[in-house]
């Protein structure tokens, strides 16, 4: 079963549920430690939206506690992982999958990646107006202005889609144009991007953030930016509204990824 079309704008908050299954957030993990204190914040979050489910985190890598640590602590029984990644690359179709099928004591489900989502466009066009895109842009102002998507990057296609997906999202909300760019893996650079809006005549140019935690990603493309430059999408409201949905629609049986794909 796939999730509707994110297309669709679905804001209506979830349901809610009584206790289910552990709830694992599953975060990259970074050097930062802003990083850490953010998916910290989310998950107090989410607590809170949903009293007497059980949230743990876990990392991918460079911070504990690491996912399969996380998994090897949770009783026997079913448990639902929902990765704080906004596309298919290779940490879903690879480690995420790999740590599950080594908790061997759990039934474990495995949630889709978040984005696209027009929740994630709510939160990233929230984070531009916290760091001074205006409510209303005049005709002439709109003709100006463009938008950076900028992403962590994957070689993977079906991450890169995704992405460009997300950027026509956030465009549709914002009356502008959206390019989407990348730290690292895939083309264009943030500063490419950049590139192209000006030759289009889009001389006032924001880089809007597309990852969930503050890291040295996503502190390189904001560096970049000529006029503002948002930060991460972190523990906004949306973001956990969508958390929750993600998690709903893994223990009412979506189908869960669990062995690790064969490499490409």
């Amino acid at each position: 079963m796939t999730e509707p079309s994110p297309f669709r704008d679905l804001t209506a908050p979830s349901r809610r549920r009584g206790p289910g299954p552990p709830l694992v957030l599953v975060a990259h993990g970074s050097r930062d430690p802003r990083a850490l204190a953010t998916v910290r914040l989310l998950a107090a979050r989410l607590r809170a939206r949903r009293p007497g489910t059980e949230v743990r985190l876990g990392h991918i890598e460079l911070n504990a506690p690491l996912l399969g640590e996380t998994l090897a602590d949770l009783d026997p029984g079913p448990a639902v992982l929902v990765p704080l990644l906004f596309g298919r690359g290779y940490h879903t179709k690879q480690d995420i999958p790999a740590a599950a099928a080594a908790a061997v004591h759990l039934d474990t489900r495995i949630a889709a990646p978040l984005g696209p989502h027009p929740l994630l466009a709510r939160a990233l066009h929230a984070r531009l107006g916290e760091a001074g895109w205006p409510p209303v842009l005049t005709a002439a102002e709109r003709r100006r202005t463009g938008v950076v998507l900028a992403a962590a990057g994957s070689r993977d296609p079906e991450s890169a889609h995704g992405t460009r997906q997300a950027a026509g999202l956030l465009a549709r909300r914002l009356g502008v144009p959206v390019l989407p760019a990348y730290a690292c893996a895939a083309a264009p650079t943030v500063p490419e991007a950049l590139a192209e809006l000006r030759a289009l005549g889009r001389d006032r140019a924001a880089v809007a953030s597309y990852f969930t935690a503050p890291g040295r990603f996503a502190a390189q493309c904001a560096s970049a930016a000529p006029w503002i430059a948002a930060e991460p999408i972190g523990d906004h409201p949306a973001l956990a509204e969508l958390v929750l949905r993600r998690y709903d629609r893994a223990r009412a049986g979506a189908p869960a990824e669990r062995r690790p794909l064969a490499p490409a």
